[in-house]
């Protein structure tokens, strides 16, 4: 069976954003070695289009993921920048009550049970399942979430818009891996403890 990653970046206080979910200041600690280290061990869960400035090889393969899961706040800054698929080396899913019909053919939209829709995606063959983002998605899915891979950068923002809004609940994790970088990111992994 197919895994549900949340795969995410975050601050030391757990915000993937601001508070209308805007994580583009993460990009200051893109330093080379970090930025490496994504293209070795993670190069399906960066965008398409900056493949070739971020030095993934054409070739590549995929190695934990082969679909990407995401909200409509996490489709659409891609989208307003006119890139409909933002992530065309994996199967795409957008989960939104108001988009009816997809901006590019390659992306499917999810508006009804998500919750039953990734519990059919996990039985079907393939690789892992990411999910991209935000927040209120990854709340919804708090019970089909099998691992966490959170990328932690080094800054403390204080408020914004937090890795999940599942509401308080204990879900007990396992730390089974975690790399420090020389600009001070962690990148830890937590596999769900059923």
């Amino acid at each position: 069976m197919r895994k549900l990653t949340y795969f995410i970046a975050t601050s030391v206080d757990g915000f993937i954003g601001d508070l209308d979910g805007e994580g583009d200041f993460f990009n200051q600690f893109l330093d080379p070695e970090y930025v490496a280290a994504l293209v070795a061990e993670y190069p399906e869960t960066l965008p398409t289009h900056a493949h070739g400035m971020l030095g993934v090889p054409e070739d590549f393969r995929a190695r934990r993921f082969d679909t990407v899961l995401m909200g409509r706040g996490t489709y659409d800054p891609g989208l307003k920048q006119g890139f409909t698929s933002p992530y065309a080396h994996l199967d795409q899913y957008v989960v939104s009550r108001s988009l009816t019909t997809a901006p590019d053919p390659a992306v499917k939209i999810i508006s009804g049970d998500v919750a039953a829709r990734v519990r059919e995606l996990k039985e079907q063959p393939g690789l892992g399942i990411w999910l991209c983002g935000g927040a209120d998605l990854a709340g919804q899915l708090a019970e089909e979430i099998d691992e966490y891979i959170v990328k932690t950068y080094p800054v403390f923002l204080g408020t914004g818009m937090p890795m999940s809004r599942a509401g308080f609940g204990v879900r007990e994790l396992e730390l089974t891996g975690s790399t420090t970088y020389g600009g001070g990111q962690t990148i830890a992994t937590y596999a769900r403890k059923r």
